[in-house]
């Protein structure tokens, strides 16, 4: 018992490093109404800065996603600090747009290199038996932190000084924080190379993942380009659609996304792997429904009803694919399967944004919103009726729990 509460130590400490890292990333969501008045960009351009974010993401992913499984976990995560404190201080030095593209780009190469190798750790770093527990502290840890950036930004904005400062002083110090818990805990992969020794190698699939990582890749790519649309252009719209410019309850509708979604993911649990699949795209395809009504009727309660019924069918789909992935990889490929499932959700987190930001100039936001919600909808859906018909299944359960 005394080595299994040590396990789980561990296991909620490394979590805690992940969601301290996950914070950076979506610090500057509120702030960028403030960042457009400093620097008089257009709403394009902040679909822009937050895709540069993607773009070092999926870029350190097939590059580097199985590095972690050759050098060891540790090295790869205190690299990943050291970008997410190299970002802070593009922020906190930001006097002109170079250096917003620069610290959203260095948060993406840090998140690249926590994604895959982190989740791998927090799992490795469980007592044996506590898999599902320990993938449940990985996807909370990503999510919650992912939801305590905006939140965390915005009530700092909106009710302390120096609001572009501030924020990203306190994400530097907590950077400082896990760099020092991570240098304490025990490194998981025992047999391992020297940077040298490794090559560059995409994202891999072996032969027990590629049966279901399509469906799984699916619902995450829609799951994240939900949340892009909210941590992108939701602040603009509360602006000027519904004349809301509170930062912190700007913050607040779109850190209830993220919350939904570690809610999404606890009911993973009961709901088995295969069914929180289909579930959960049921559950992104209402509230995309949500969303479109809260942009066709400039609805505030429609907008959070869909961040929390949209960010619920996330974390049950996004818990159930990651589960099914790692499941299913063989564990010297891990890091390397669950980066791959990492490279489709930041495409979905990206390429859609972008394309509503290209939109929002010819015929408008709102309507911009509504072509995106649109094809999401017809993607969720054929997904939703593929798994229908096609159940998930991993080696240890042998179909649908």
């Amino acid at each position: 018992m005394g080595s299994d509460l040590g396990g789980w130590r561990r296991c909620l400490l490394g979590g805690a490093v992940f969601a301290v890292c996950m914070v950076g990333t979506t610090l500057p969501t509120p702030l960028y109404g403030l960042y457009q008045e400093k620097f008089g960009f257009s709403e394009l351009t902040v679909t822009v800065v937050y895709a540069v974010y993607a773009v070092g993401v999926v870029g350190v992913l097939l590059l580097a996603g199985n590095v972690s499984d050759s050098v060891g976990r540790r090295p790869v995560l205190l690299w990943g600090l050291g970008f997410a404190a190299a970002s802070a201080v593009c922020f906190l030095s930001a006097t002109a747009m170079g250096w917003l593209y620069a610290g959203r780009l260095l948060s993406g190469l840090s998140a690249g290199l926590f994604t895959g190798a982190a989740t791998a750790y927090v799992m490795e770093l469980a007592p044996p038996g506590g898999a599902s527990r320990a993938t449940f502290v990985a996807t909370a840890a990503n999510m919650g932190g992912l939801g305590c950036g905006p939140l965390l930004a915005g009530v700092l904005a909106e009710y302390a000084d120096r609001p572009l400062y501030l924020p990203f002083a306190v994400h530097l110090a907590l950077v400082v924080c896990s760099a020092v818990v991570l240098l304490r805990l025990p490194e998981t992969v025992r047999e391992r190379r020297p940077l040298s020794t490794v090559r560059p190698e995409r994202p891999g699939l072996t032969p027990g993942v590629r049966a279901v990582f399509a469906p799984a890749a699916t619902a995450s790519f829609v799951g994240f380009a939900l949340f892009g649309v909210f941590t992108s252009v939701s602040p603009a719209f509360l602006a000027q659609s519904l004349d809301v410019r509170d930062h912190a309850v700007s913050g607040l509708v779109v850190a209830l996304a993220f919350f939904a979604s570690t809610g999404g993911q606890l009911a993973v649990g009961p709901v088995g792997v295969g069914r929180s699949l289909p579930l959960g795209c049921a559950a992104l395809l209402t509230g995309l429904a949500l969303l479109a009504g809260a942009l066709r009727w400039e609805s505030l309660p429609l907008v959070v009803l869909s961040a929390l019924v949209g960010g619920a069918g996330q974390g049950l789909a996004f818990r159930g694919a990651l589960s099914a992935v790692a499941r299913a990889a063989e564990p010297d490929r891990r890091a390397a399967a669950i980066s791959a499932l990492f490279v489709v959700a930041y495409t979905g987190i990206s390429l859609p944004v972008i394309g509503m930001g290209l939109l929002t100039e010819p015929i408008g936001l709102e309507s911009a919103g509504l072509v995106f919600i649109a094809c999401m909808a017809l993607l969720v859906s054929a997904a939703g009726l593929y798994l229908l018909r096609r159940p998930v299944s991993t080696p240890e359960t042998g179909g649908v729990r």
